[in-house]
């Protein structure tokens, strides 16, 4: 390719100088600006706090998210699961990025989680902890129902299989190809935030309505990406609005 893609990224897929901010009850803000990690967030822990009224330990569980490194060297025995980093080519230049071809594999450790979690995020993906996600059209928390019971009947989408969604390696990115990793994301939940190629330089869509995540337990919880920038702009901080839903 005479063409590459140094710059295609600038201001899209930022290198998060760090920020910090207050928020209220019932919202996140994480700093989701690392290729090389995955965030965990423990909704059921986040609720203990605010019933115990601890207004300092929330806002800090609310803001402050452990990174967990996406396994990046080669492990030949984890190729039974496929876990691993999958590369791919793009035609970013030409058709956009539903045009690819694979150009290898290299097998890796599964990636680790904690103990206790209900999704999790990595930049613009998303995925959960065995649940699944129902779109709805609501723009805004307040119109949600007061049950569960409105959404026992609708369609929840489970996570599926992606090996080139979670771009981690960008070794080669000036050649327009990418390490990505193999692993499980949400498309619906993903959804609220999508990268575009083609234009150049690239945009993003911005999705605000509310979804609800039924948890593998049968919880109901409404989730809502409200901002998915800082103050300066740089994209990947998101500010998530969160509620359960009784059953």
């Amino acid at each position: 390719m005479a063409a590459s893609c140094e710059g295609v990224f600038d201001g899209i897929y930022d290198e998060g100088a760090g920020s910090d901010t207050e928020v209220k009850a019932g919202q996140l803000y994480i700093d989701a600006t690392s290729w090389n990690d995955w965030y965990y967030v423990d909704l059921d822990s986040l609720l203990e706090l605010t019933d115990k009224g601890d207004v300092a330990a929330l806002q800090q569980a609310q803001t402050k998210f452990t990174p967990w490194p996406i396994p990046q060297t080669e492990n030949a025995d984890a190729a039974r699961d496929s876990s691993g980093m999958y590369i791919y080519w793009f035609d970013i230049f030409g058709k956009g990025m539903s045009y690819y071809e694979r150009r290898g594999y290299k097998p890796t450790a599964p990636q680790p989680e904690p103990e206790h979690w209900t999704f999790a995020v990595h930049r613009d993906n998303v995925r959960t902890n065995g649940g699944s996600v129902f779109e709805t059209s609501y723009t805004s928390m307040e119109e949600l129902p007061a049950s569960a019971s409105s959404f026992v009947d609708k369609t929840f989408t489970a996570d599926t299989w992606s090996e080139r969604d979670v771009w981690v390696d960008r070794t080669e990115m000036l050649n327009c190809i990418m390490g990505n990793q193999g692993i499980k994301i949400n498309q619906v939940l993903s959804s609220w935030l999508v990268f575009n190629i083609p234009p150049i330089p690239p945009t993003y869509t911005f999705n605000n309505h509310v979804f609800i995540l039924r948890t593998k337990d049968g919880e109901y919880f409404a989730l809502q990406l409200a901002n998915y920038t800082d103050s300066k702009g740089t994209t990947c901080y998101l500010t998530i609005n969160y509620r359960k839903i009784a059953l």
